[in-house]
């Protein structure tokens, strides 16, 4: 089973106030043909579909019509999460019909896929609160997912059947002692703990009830996932946050089931491994640099071949179209205007350091 995992289009998203539509379109594009041309079976999009809450009218065609051709008139599943930037609601609004084109989107943590089968042999097998099972045309395994789009700290717990206690739901102001910050720091890494604890049990859960090792077993989420002990990789530049008091706090790669195979991450824009111990943890990052802090990054999709009972194995395959971002400190007016020259299609963030005025 070949499985195509990609995340954080940021659909409309700007920088400064230079449009990246075309180069939005020129990549998608180049996703579509990799789809094609890698002969995968489902397309994994986990969050950050769009940049904001209420996205340009062309973005959100250029999203359906994507969506359209990866699913290939519903002969491939496509799969595709809500992450922090986007509307749980509107992402849920068009599964109906989506779903008559072999498209999946889930919104909340606590979605349930209803049962469908296409004239193509795509169907859904088994389905629950954030899992779903699909059987795909080509494939004599099914695919099981554990899906689990971006929500904060208390929607997670809600949604997840754990409503929190009095003590979780009061201020931080509430939570201080006369001895200063202790009493707030040892209530934040209580509360970031049952977190993960809510997490690690949904997931245990659903794995233990539904993943064997007769189908190919994938969680796909859309948190910030570390191993524990690592340091924690930077969040982009003009991204909005989730780590924070009431957002969804780290998760670490150890509340991952053991039956997962492969777990396809969104959030953080540079493709890496996470943790490669069990299961390959992948961000695969986004498709475009959207931030300088994103300079001289190459992007990727990650193609992942799995098997039942089997190791995941994954290529990351480099994407080509879009403007690089290039940073560059120069001394002098001639050497930037040299460098420039030299990268007559990029986009730049220059820096003067001179000891004396520009003239």
């Amino acid at each position: 089973m070949k499985l195509l995992h990609t995340s954080d289009w940021h659909l409309g998203k700007h920088l400064n106030n230079y449009e990246r539509h075309q180069e939005q379109q020129a990549v998608l594009q180049e996703i579509c043909d990799i789809a094609d041309r890698e002969r995968v079976d489902a397309i994994i999009v986990a969050g950050d579909l769009f940049d904001g809450f209420n996205p340009p009218i062309e973005s959100v065609d250029l999203f359906y019509k994507t969506l359209k051709r990866l699913a290939n008139n519903g002969k491939r599943a496509v799969i595709a999460i809500a992450g922090n930037h986007d509307s749980p609601d509107r992402i849920e609004a068009p599964d109906p019909l989506a779903r008559e084109c072999g498209i999946l989107f889930l919104g909340y943590p606590h979605t349930a896929t209803p049962s469908f089968e296409l004239e193509t042999g795509l169907k859904v097998n088994q389905t629950d609160k954030g899992f779903v099972e699909l059987r795909l045309p080509d494939c004599q395994a099914p695919l099981r997912l554990l899906l689990t789009p971006y929500a904060n700290e208390l929607r997670l717990k809600t949604y997840l059947g754990n409503t929190p206690t009095d003590n979780e739901k009061s201020s931080p102001a509430t939570t201080r002692s006369d001895t200063g910050m202790a009493s707030l720091a040892t209530t934040e890494a209580a509360t970031e703990e049952a977190l993960r604890g809510v997490l690690h049990n949904h997931w245990t859960t659903l794995a233990n009830r539904f993943c064997d090792n007769k189908g190919v077993n994938v969680l796909v989420t859309h948190l910030f996932v570390a191993r524990q002990g690592d340091d924690l990789p930077e969040e982009p530049e003009d991204e909005r946050p989730i780590l924070h008091v009431g957002g969804a706090q780290v998760v670490y790669t150890d509340s991952i089931p053991l039956q997962i195979q492969y777990t396809a991450l969104g959030h953080l824009h540079r493709m890496h491994v996470v943790d490669a111990t069990q299961g390959p943890v992948v961000y695969a990052g986004s498709p475009l640099s959207y931030s300088f802090s994103e300079a001289h990054q190459q992007k990727f999709v990650v193609l992942v071949d799995v098997q039942p009972g089997k190791p995941a194995t994954t290529t990351p395959i480099e994407l080509t179209q879009g403007r690089p971002l290039l940073r560059m400190r120069a001394t002098t007016v001639d050497e930037a205007v040299d460098w420039l020259q030299q990268h007559p299609n990029s986009l730049v963030e220059l820096t003067m350091a001179t000891d004396t005025y520009l003239k």
